[in-house]
């Protein structure tokens, strides 16, 4: 059975059409009984459920862009490793689970549609299950719009791995593994755990996380921390914390603290009196200031400085609405819908 296939957009949506070929059909109309057209047509609906089954795979595979062309892979090891450097790594919405013995050795940049299900993204959120390793020769990579159940190690083979981005993502912790590593940026993340410098500069900016240790000749400014320590010549402003130690000629000012540290600081003794939801490490939480705080909002914790995405998702396209059918319609046509916005 030949069939073709038409698309046109309607209202920002596209439509494409999977319609039977009756030339054929006429043209043999006097040599073929009902029981054959019976079984044409049974065999032209297998082929749309098949097309359908297709475009439902397609959606959960992982795209590698690379110089205008793209590949398809269906597991983040082989998207990884097949993918020439300087590539970006689309990750729909799903699960990617990934093991310790993958590392990456050349400049990626690794984008997933959110790492959390907000709003009108009906694909849900991208998960790493796992750890993402960036050592040597993959300087200038970043990752971007995940949630991940592990950390993102950099320079974890002991050598030097530079401008490294973590950007949008909720996951456990960042850990620069040698003081070699230069331009790390930490920036509008969720991070459960502690993130460990070792005493490389980086930039921390703009985060809710639980403890930044060891950055040294860097910036800590506009997170909210539950604790910095043993960091050291480092330009700590605009953060609302609870804890610190250990930290040593370190440029301290303007900060929301729980006792007086450094130069205009601002004192309170409960997250919960200034922000309008503390639900602690968790995208639920609404870090805006309330009541008498609000004249901070832009000026001390993630808000302030460069601000932050409360929208959780990367600046690329995702899927707001699809409509796939089960089965052609009367006029023998597949009419697949769908509705695409980009983050911000």
């Amino acid at each position: 059975m030949n069939y073709d296939v038409d698309r046109k957009t309607e209202n920002g949506l596209h439509l494409f059409h999977f319609v039977p070929n009756t030339n054929r059909i006429t043209n043999f109309k006097n040599t073929i009984n009902l029981k054959q057209i019976s079984i044409m047509i049974k065999k032209m609906f297998i082929l749309c459920v098949a097309m359908l089954w297709t475009v439902t795979l397609m959606a959960q595979q992982i795209a590698v862009v690379s110089g205008g062309n793209t590949s398809i892979y269906s597991t983040l090891k082989d998207a990884i490793e097949a993918a020439p450097a300087g590539s970006v790594i689309y990750l729909p919405g799903g699960g990617f689970p990934i093991s310790d013995d993958v590392k990456i050795t050349k400049k990626l940049n690794i984008i997933g549609i959110g790492y959390w299900v907000k709003g009108d993204n009906v694909d849900g959120y991208t998960s790493i299950l796992g750890n993402l390793f960036f050592n040597e020769g993959s300087d200038g990579s970043s990752v971007m719009g995940v949630y991940m159940t592990g950390n993102i190690y950099i320079g974890n083979d002991g050598k030097k791995v530079d401008n490294v981005l973590v950007r949008y993502n909720w996951i456990n912790a960042v850990d620069v593994n040698n003081n070699a590593c230069m331009g790390t940026v930490v920036n509008q993340n969720y991070l459960r755990g502690t993130s460990n410098f070792h005493g490389a500069p980086g930039e921390f900016t703009n985060n809710r996380a639980n403890v930044v240790h060891d950055l040294d000749n860097g910036n800590i400014e506009y997170n909210i921390l539950d604790r910095i320590q043993n960091c050291n010549n480092t330009s700590i402003n605009g953060n609302v914390l609870s804890n610190y130690s250990g930290n040593d000629d370190c440029q301290v000012w303007n900060n929301i603290c729980f006792w007086v540290w450094g130069e205009d600081c601002i004192v309170t003794g409960n997250w919960n009196e200034i922000f309008v939801n503390n639900s602690g490490i968790d995208p639920k939480s609404d870090f805006h200031f309330k009541g008498d705080w609000a004249q901070y909002n832009g000026h001390v914790g993630i808000y302030g400085g460069s601000g932050f995405s409360s929208s959780t998702l990367p600046p690329v396209p995702y899927i707001v609405a699809k409509q796939i059918p089960e089965q052609t319609d009367a006029n023998g046509k597949l009419n697949i819908k769908i509705r695409v916005r980009a983050g911000e």
